[in-house]
């Protein structure tokens, strides 16, 4: 049986519990351990696939298609694990199983129950997903104290009874907040969550404390009085400037150490080697340069809708020690105020994906200007037919050209569902108003053949490479040699040819002009990030150094 760590939270919601579950993790995989993660989200949807970016954040896509919740973002950066579907676990999910299992008469006409039947299901569940590690963290979505959580709260208790205090424990991760006007720290907060959580019959056995300042010793050994938790087991989890440097923070406190000899991983862990995490936190905290980088989207409002695009940006940066400012940009201002009076002062712009037509058209224009001065373009799924619209209109002189997600009757339907345009006849298949717009999503790990002579071939540095995708709407196959006779250049194809994957423009016309159907920043962590946002970031730099950076690499 695979040691696990359930990861709890009290009080309030945000206060971190993935990326302090993932720093955890990190430090644990430091001393050698094969570690895997996984989230418990106590939603009633199936995954997170059809929920508003507004009120969800980002839909994280793994290697096998699963749409996840953003934390398994967090976990992936943090981790070298490549997690999947399994690792994402709703309630949804589980009560669809359970019924299903009912449909089919697998519980033999039996009253179908939440206890054992669907506590049941989601111990299978977390089985199924740690089995053959050394050791797993399951992170408890939601705050302990709501309805929704209580099956996976009770399940986890069954667990620990089932295998023992050292093949499963308890982390709660709890607020002692600081009350200015008295210049206290209140520890009370933490020891009702405490209570109510012994009230279901879980008793933490350490205590991670998230406040503004550390945890004095007398906080301390209150706070281990009052929840029967030992005071070496009550840690100190304050807000610190860079999320990088909460692995050696943690480990300063012991925190590993007491994982490792409650679970008796003795004989496997070897001492923490950090100096991965101490060389990004290094990179972070001495930048030689910086940059400016423009993100146009649909969701600038909620920034948790581009968490990957953003922190595969500022990894890109941490490559070459360099400091990345993003400037959030509505798709729509710039429709109402253009792209000129938004992007002048940027030193590159990136164009992320999206869904529905609304903005649709400043991701245009905002193609049409980085083509027309120059200005380093990165665009990602729907940034990447922005530029193809924009390529089509502008170049390739196809008057009225759009996608037909926004435009049914486009007489130029540069992008489109592949039923639209891979037909029998050889007719374009208009989309009906009730068409199931989920049966044709491409999700998921995807090799593509890259074109030797490309920026993307010199970037990637192979010919063969493999991105995660989550799309619906291709290139129109029908308009590849009229859009590559008007300059454009597909720099990147699936590996039967049939769909494209990347486009660029020649450097000799624009110095950096990148865009890619897939989504490579689900691939960029701050330890190793990704060759295309490093590539973008040093076209930015070259940007902002007016070239002078790439005159010395030649010299």
């Amino acid at each position: 049986m695979t040691p696990l760590i359930f990861v709890t939270g009290g009080v309030v919601s945000s206060l971190g519990k993935g990326i302090a579950a993932a720093s955890l993790a990190a430090i644990l995989e430091a001393r050698g351990l094969r570690v895997t993660m996984m989230k418990l989200d106590p939603y009633l949807n199936v995954d997170p696939g059809t929920m508003s970016p507004f009120q969800h954040g980002e839909v994280y896509v793994t290697d096998d298609g699963a749409e996840t919740d953003l934390d398994l973002g967090h976990y992936e950066r943090f981790v070298n694990t490549r997690l999947s579907g399994l690792n994402s676990i709703t309630t949804g999910k589980i009560y669809e199983a359970v019924i299903r299992k009912e449909r089919r008469g697998d519980y033999l006409g039996g009253t179908v129950q939440v206890i054992p039947h669907v506590t049941d299901e989601i111990k299978r569940c977390i089985e199924a997903a740690t089995a053959g590690f050394d050791v797993a963290l399951v992170e408890i979505g939601g705050t302990v104290g709501d309805i929704e959580s209580l099956p996976f709260l009770e399940a986890i208790r069954q667990l620990r009874i089932e295998r023992g205090p050292d093949r499963a424990m308890f982390l709660h991760l709890t607020l002692v907040p600081y009350i200015a006007a008295a210049g206290e720290l209140k520890t009370k907060p933490t020891q009702h969550s405490v209570k109510e959580l012994r009230g279901i019959g879980i008793q933490p056995d350490v205590l991670m404390c998230r406040s503004e300042l550390p945890l004095p010793e007398g906080e301390r050994r209150k706070i281990a009085l009052f929840t029967n938790v030992p005071e070496k087991a009550v840690i100190s989890a304050i807000d610190l400037d860079n999320i990088h440097k909460i692995p050696r923070w943690l480990h300063g406190q012991g925190l590993d150490q007491l994982v490792v000899e409650q679970l008796r991983l003795q004989d496997k862990a070897r001492p923490a080697d950090l100096a991965e995490w101490d060389a990004v936190v290094d990179a972070a905290e001495h930048p030689v340069d910086a940059v400016t980088i423009a993100v146009v989207g649909k969701y600038v409002d909620h920034k948790d809708a581009y968490k990957s695009v953003a922190e595969a940006l500022r990894h890109g940066g941490l490559r070459q020690r360099t400091r990345v400012d993003l400037k959030w940009l509505e798709a729509e201002d710039v429709e109402r105020q253009g792209a000129a009076a938004l992007l002048a002062d940027v030193d590159g712009v990136l164009v992320p994906g999206g869904f529905g037509d609304r903005g649709f058209e400043g991701k245009v224009l905002t193609s049409q200007y980085a083509r027309a001065t120059g200005l380093p373009y990165f665009g990602i799924c729907y940034g990447m037919q922005a530029a193809v619209v924009d390529i089509a209109r502008h170049e390739a002189g196809l008057a009225g050209a759009n996608s037909t997600e926004n435009d049914r009757g486009t007489p130029h339907p540069v992008i489109a569902l592949i039923t639209e345009w891979r037909t029998a006849s050889g007719e374009v298949e208009r989309r009906s108003e009730g068409s199931d717009l989920g049966g044709t999503m491409r999700l998921g790990l995807q090799e593509q053949r890259v074109k030797p002579g490309t920026l993307a071939h010199a970037l990637y540095g192979r010919d063969v490479v493999a991105e995660r995708h989550r799309h619906r709407y291709e290139f129109n196959n029908r308009y590849r040699t009229r859009l590559e006779d008007a300059g454009l250049v597909i720099s990147a194809k699936s590996m039967d040819d049939t769909l494209v994957e990347m486009i660029e423009l020649p450097q000799a016309v624009h110095p950096w002009f990148l865009a890619c159907q897939a989504h490579p920043e689900f691939l960029s962590t701050p330890r190793h990030g990704h060759p295309l946002f490093v590539g973008f970031i040093r076209a930015a730099r070259e940007r902002r150094a007016g070239g002078a950076l790439l005159r010395e690499a030649r010299a």
